[in-house]
């Protein structure tokens, strides 16, 4: 096993995101005890980006039918590794609390491939452990991958149709907005519900006085855990005693208008609102 990390995070290409970026990455950090090397994944106009996209030309990366500006990404990270070694994905909405040694060094059964959370016909895979090698067989060409539109949901269900494939990983690996578990038993906090992230405090003021909007049209709520919120503040200053800085995060140059789905109508979870009818119906609630 490699002595280095090898961490792929999908973040925004706008800014949008630098608060969660800032958090992860210092949360990640502090507790881990093997050097980690990032990768942001954020969609990129240079043609030379294992990220790139140009919508208005069709090229690259086609997110018109994802939730976030990155939701495809974590299908492309065996091909970044040259399909070779471990590597680590993780949405950047997440606080770390537990060694990432730990699932680098996590155990695969034969003939598995990534790790996911979940059970049966119901699997998340916003915290993921590739078998780089082991996905070759089981992934789309790169370039499949990056032209079809509906690739990402398409590999949730092949995945998801294949459990003999997946390596179950602890639940706290990706708990999702707490799940009534206290907050010392979290390994990996992931504030999935977009309409009720920590960090909306922080950045939408920012990005309005930059003049700029945030990707997340849907509706702003507040988080239904204090403790919760309460640790994001706590890290978030904490970073920027350490010397971390939103700026230092910035992508090159901002991608513009990212094509995706929109979130207007978003429902969020169970664990994060009252149960409303579209939620009883199973919709809404992950940006899967």
């Amino acid at each position: 096993m490699e002595d280095r990390i090898r961490l792929f995070v999908g973040c925004d290409p706008n800014d949008c995101d630098l608060e969660q970026m800032m958090v992860l990455e210092y949360s990640a950090r502090k507790h881990c005890s093997l050097p980690i090397d990032i990768e942001w994944m954020r969609l990129s106009r240079d043609p030379s980006s294992f990220w790139h996209a140009d919508p208005e030309r069709g090229l690259g990366w086609r997110t018109q039918a994802w939730a976030t500006p990155f939701s495809g990404f974590r299908w492309g990270v065996p091909a970044f590794c040259g399909y070779q070694g471990r590597g680590i994905y993780l949405d950047t909405d997440m606080l770390v609390l537990c060694d990432l040694a730990e699932l680098w060094r996590m155990p695969f059964g034969a003939g598995k491939v990534l790790s996911g959370k979940g059970r049966k016909a119901s699997w998340r895979f916003c915290v993921t452990v590739w078998d780089c090698a082991a996905a070759r067989a089981h992934l789309p060409p790169i370039e499949s991958l990056r032209a079809e539109p509906d690739a990402h949901q398409r590999m949730m269900r092949y995945f998801t149709g294949h459990p003999e494939l997946i390596e179950p990983m602890h639940s706290d690996y990706n708990n999702i907005d707490g799940e009534r578990t206290p907050l010392d038993d979290i390994r990996i906090l992931h504030y999935s519900d977009m309409g009720t992230q920590f960090s909306h405090k922080y950045a939408f003021p920012r990005l309005e006085r930059e003049g700029r909007e945030h990707w997340f049209d849907g509706r702003v709520l507040p988080h239904p855990r204090a403790d919760l919120a309460g640790l994001f503040d706590t890290c978030y200053r904490e970073a920027l005693s350490a010397g971390y800085a939103l700026d230092s995060y910035r992508a090159p140059q901002p991608f513009g208008d990212v094509m995706k789905a929109t979130q207007r109508d978003y429902a969020g979870n169970h664990r994060t609102r009252k149960r409303s009818f579209w939620s009883r119906l199973g919709l809404g609630g992950s940006a899967d």
